[in-house]
């Protein structure tokens, strides 16, 4: 369906109930009959018509109500308004041959969703007409009845179903949308907290550094107070880039600035790489786990060391971290994967495939090890 057939339709109010019993007034003719007794027995024909509509009714009425749709109701009334109809048009003749275009509008709203069995019952009718007037000898007003029943029963069912998809697409893209929008959010929550959480724990080491550097070299302490105001200039540019979503990480960046935030905060570094060059996703997956690893490290581990080691495996990469301290995590949990950020990262490498794994390390200290997939061609292009 064109998106220009879907606003079309979008725009036209959904067929209810009253647009179907509306047609009902094709039988007013037949209500003048009985009324002015030119219809023999105008009792039993009066109470023929009256429950054609009542049966008419219940099966459209129910058949458009999502809670009774899938009951026995709707099909009951369509069997009882078959019965009728084929009853009132036997027994009176061509006068009343309109019942089939109803009886075949009812079909349609009843049996719209059921494809093969719609055509049938459909078909049926319109032999059941041919039949009919055959037998009563009004052969003339065969293809006329026969042709509208057709339509009528089509068109409906055509309708129906047309607004139904269109309801139920406009939703799924309401859902989409809201999705997309909720995905944004998590992503730059996401991104916030990583970006300020490690500038906030560099910042705070640097300027330690700075305190107890400058009493005894104050160019040594100068540098520190240079680092603290590139770093926050970084941070400017990174949490830009956060929110229009183009910011990368570098892995090659982390792993240096890793190195330096260690170094400014008394912890030894231990950094190897070894493996052939990342494509720049698996890069910049791997540079969060080491910017939100070490930001923990910093902040938590009150280790004297820290090990760093990125080893490329075929079709696989492996990042570890390990330090020997306390082995506490996060402000927000202990070992694990309980803190906002590692939660995060759990996310973010279980999207591209990948896993993070946390816990204790050899007798004391902590270890988070991260493993990544490595699509052949891309691992190709980036060396």
């Amino acid at each position: 369906m064109s998106s220009g057939a879907m606003k079309a339709i979008e725009r036209m109010n959904a067929p209810t109930w009253r647009t179907f019993t509306l047609w009902l007034l094709v039988l007013i003719g037949n209500v003048i009959h009985i009324a002015q007794g030119r219809t023999p027995l105008p009792w039993l024909a009066g109470a023929g018509l009256a429950a054609f509509v009542a049966c008419y009714v219940t099966a459209v009425v129910t058949s458009l109500d999502e809670r009774r749709r899938e009951t026995r109701i709707p099909f009951v009334a369509l069997a009882g308004l078959v019965m009728i109809t084929y009853a009132l048009t036997i027994g009176y003749g061509n006068d009343w041959m309109l019942c089939f275009p109803l009886l075949s509008m009812a079909i349609g709203v009843v049996m719209r969703v059921k494809g093969p069995w719609l055509g049938g019952a459909l078909g049926a009718t319109g032999l059941s007409i041919w039949a009919i007037t055959t037998f009563q000898d009004h052969p003339q007003n065969t293809m006329a009845i026969a042709w509208g029943t057709a339509l009528s029963g089509a068109i409906s069912a055509t309708l129906l179903n047309f607004h139904e998809t269109v309801t139920q697409l406009k939703a799924t893209r309401e859902e989409l949308a809201h999705a997309a929008v909720e995905r944004e959010r998590l992503r730059f929550s996401r991104d916030l907290h990583d970006l300020l959480g490690h500038t906030m724990s560099v910042i705070v080491v640097k300027a330690e550094a700075v305190r107890r550097l400058a009493p005894r070299n104050l160019d040594a302490a100068l540098g520190q107070a240079a680092d603290i105001e590139a770093v926050g200039r970084q941070a400017l540019t990174e949490i830009r880039e956060a929110v229009t979503g183009y910011r990368e990480g570098s892995l090659t960046t982390e792993l240096d600035s890793a190195r330096s935030c260690l170094d400014a905060s008394g912890i030894t570094a231990d950094i190897r790489q070894s493996g052939p060059p990342l494509p720049p996703q698996t890069a910049a997956l791997l540079g969060w786990v080491v910017r939100e690893g070490v930001t923990n490290v910093i902040r938590h581990s009150g280790a004297e060391r820290c090990t760093i080691e990125v080893r490329g495996e075929p079709g696989r990469v492996h990042l570890e971290i390990t330090d020997d301290g306390r082995g506490v995590v996060s402000a927000e949990g202990t070992s694990g994967t309980g803190g906002t950020g590692l939660k995060g990262l759990t996310e973010r490498l279980a999207t591209a495939g990948g896993s993070l794994a946390t816990g204790p390390h050899s007798k004391r200290g902590f270890r988070l090890v991260a493993e990544l997939p490595v699509d052949d061609e891309e691992e190709g292009r980036a060396a």
